[in-house]
């Protein structure tokens, strides 16, 4: 392999051990011609603070300003913020995909890993992950984990409906949502007295038809046994404390996104996005585009590009590549919003696409799109204007009436446009 640096390091990572080894090269003058010798420098460290300590004085006291380790789990975050600070900044750390680095066969060791990995870096052959600044991570912590609590609260929820129904109150029959007003009304009723009286429907529904009432009079006539009180009851202590936690985690990430309210007015104006998903947006991405060449990096980077798989000229498969699965389901679920809107750009090219390759690569497509206009939005610090694509849809609507037009006349008919007071 050719030397592009001088010196580098490799790090395996584990759980409670770090095995490193710096890659120097010394060129010596043997007989008219330059002779490579290099020296390999190895040690191992605990991933415990003093060890992420002496592994940093130990890089820096070899002047290694290129340092590259895989992305094993959880395991490279602590050490990546050891070394991140390193020569006041002035360090290269590469987080790989370990499926780009991968030893030969027969040579697996933890030490022979490490030496292949400074080796590597050390010719130029790895590409690291993108990682985003400090303050972007720590958004991103409190953004995925807000949506891991939406998640506990959803599946609460349907514990609580479970022990409603199987004690024979359907209330989701009358409730559009059992968890709105009248359906918290009517769930502590029954954890309080286990039953529904014909007074308390009148009283505990609101916005509900006289019709509905006089069917849930005459229905919801079943009553809570003491077991089922006291589980309900405790179930929704649960929903209340997540409810709770909810609003303390959105607290937080109110007070580290103020830095960023431009940016989250700017992607707000975009169709299908709200200033929730504008927030998870710019956790996963950052505002800071130059670290993407282009946007169609970065949509390869969110697994939102078609992948290549072709042999002997013909093509196999181009199923969207892998990629951050975060932002790829919070574009889709964005993207599927803009099906249900009129007068929207996205909207039309989303039933455009539909009508080809259906609904559920139309909405890939359309959610591409979306990152596509963040990343130029982000870039040059823009608004969204729908004013923009005025063109590109009269284009297609040109098109599509010559597409109307040449049909008509191979049937034998003739398009004429009607008049504007008829």
């Amino acid at each position: 392999m050719d030397t592009i640096y001088d010196i580098a390091c490799g790090l395996d990572i584990h759980k409670n051990s770090i095995v490193a080894c710096i890659v120097k090269t010394d060129t010596i003058l043997k007989k008219g011609d330059n002779t490579e010798i290099v020296e390999l420098v190895k040690r191992n460290f605990t991933t415990f603070s003093d060890g992420l300590n002496e592994l940093k004085e130990w890089i820096v006291a070899n002047d290694c300003h290129r340092v590259a380790m895989e992305s094993t789990g959880v395991y490279w975050h602590p050490v990546y913020d050891a070394l991140e600070d390193a020569f006041d900044g002035d360090i290269e750390i590469l987080v790989c995909n370990p499926r780009n680095m991968h030893n030969m066969p027969g040579k697996k060791t933890d030490m022979n890993d490490a030496e292949w990995i400074g080796r590597c870096l050390r010719s130029g052959m790895l590409t690291g992950s993108f990682i985003p600044p400090l303050v972007i991570r720590e958004l991103r912590e409190l953004t995925r984990y807000r949506k891991s609590i939406v998640e506990d609260i959803g599946t609460q929820k349907n514990r609580i409906e479970k022990t409603l129904q199987s004690a024979g109150f359907k209330l989701s029959t009358f409730l559009t949502d059992i968890f709105g007003v009248s359906g918290r009304n009517i769930i502590d009723v029954l954890i309080q007295k286990g039953y529904l009286a014909k007074d308390d429907v009148d009283i505990l529904t609101k916005s509900i038809s006289a019709e509905k009432k006089l069917e849930m009079k005459r229905l919801l006539t079943n009553k809570l046994s003491t077991h089922n009180q006291i589980v309900l009851k405790t179930k929704v202590e649960h929903l209340d404390e997540l409810l709770s936690h909810l609003k303390k985690v959105e607290g937080l990430l109110h007070e580290i996104t103020n830095q960023f309210e431009v940016e989250i007015k700017n992607l707000d104006t975009i169709p299908g996005i709200s200033e929730t998903s504008a927030k998870a947006i710019i956790a996963e991405i950052g505002v800071d585009m130059s670290k993407f060449k282009t946007a169609e990096h970065l949509c390869s980077w969110a697994g939102l590009s078609p992948g290549n798989n072709e042999s002997a000229g013909k093509k196999k498969s181009t199923r969207t590549t892998l990629g951050n699965p975060y932002i790829k389901s919070l574009l889709v679920e964005c993207a599927w919003t803009i099906t249900r809107m009129r007068d929207c750009h996205l909207h039309g090219v989303y039933f455009r696409i539909r009508n080809k390759r259906g609904s559920k690569k139309a909405v890939v497509a359309v959610a591409r799109k979306m990152l596509v206009i963040i990343y130029h939005l982000l870039k040059d610090k823009t608004v969204y204007d729908e004013q923009k694509y005025a063109m590109s849809k009269l284009r297609v609507e040109i098109l599509e009436l010559k597409r109307l037009t040449t049909q008509a006349k191979r049937r034998g008919y003739k398009l004429v446009p009607i008049e504007p007071n008829s």
